[in-house]
């Protein structure tokens, strides 16, 4: 009977990647599993991986969408899974606009309205010193002054101008066009009934997305003015 040290010394420290086998993006919350030990885990939100397995060890990656992929371990230390849809995957899907990032657009907007920032900050109302807290006279006269509550409106116009650019920038007409087929009106129609959320675009990865267009598009066949606003007067 082998010792337990024997045992342990035929383990070995592996490291790994998991792939989209189409289009090479690395997917995560993959589980993966030792069919041999029948522990698993899930990888990173990086697509990557460590595990410790022995020579031999058939370890399988899963995720909900894909077909499973398998790898035996042999003497390298470093494993690739490539794991494929089970359903049809649009053959090019463009994500993101031709304009700068949003982030890039606000840091902008910023600094050509940084006196803005500047006149409507109430953040530091309480100072300290040496002499202990105390009121900023700064921040109190924008926290009263008609200025100061100009400056915070036009702030909140920018946060909501780039909350909506974000969306743009991801859910873009061309994306739309080519997960549903629409074009002209009917895309315009469509886009304004079933604009996703700022804080969906936020979390939701590429597939997700497209998930999202296509499940909205098969509401919008059963009835397409369910969202649709009414004409103004």
């Amino acid at each position: 009977m082998l010792s337990a040290a024997k045992i342990c010394a035929q383990e070995k420290n592996l490291r790994g990647l998991v792939f989209d086998l189409d289009s090479k993006i690395r997917l995560t919350r993959v589980y993966i599993y030792n069919t041999r030990t029948a522990n698993g885990f899930y990888n990173n939100t990086k697509g990557e991986f460590k595990t410790t397995a022995q020579k031999g060890d058939i370890l399988i990656a899963k995720l909900e969408g894909f077909r499973p992929d398998t790898v035996k371990v042999g003497e390298e230390n470093d494993l690739v899974f490539f794991l494929k849809r089970n359903s049809i995957r649009l053959k090019e899907v463009v994500i993101r606009d031709t304009l700068n990032s949003p982030a890039k657009q606000l840091i902008e907007i910023k600094e050509n309205y940084k006196d803005i920032y500047r006149k409507g900050n109430v953040s530091d109302i309480f100072s300290f010193g040496n002499g202990g807290a105390g009121l900023s006279i700064d921040a109190l006269y924008n926290a009263l002054s008609r200025e100061g509550k100009n400056a915070r409106k036009l702030q909140k116009i920018i946060d909501r101008d780039y909350k909506e650019t974000v969306i743009n920038y991801r859910y873009t007409p061309l994306l739309v066009q080519q997960a549903t087929g629409l074009s002209g009106l009917k895309l315009r129609d469509f886009m304004q009934q079933y604009r996703p959320s700022y804080n969906f675009i936020l979390v939701a990865n590429d597939y997700e997305l497209v998930r999202f267009i296509q499940v909205s598009y098969q509401q919008y066949l059963k009835n397409p003015a369910a969202y649709r606003l009414p004409a103004l007067k």
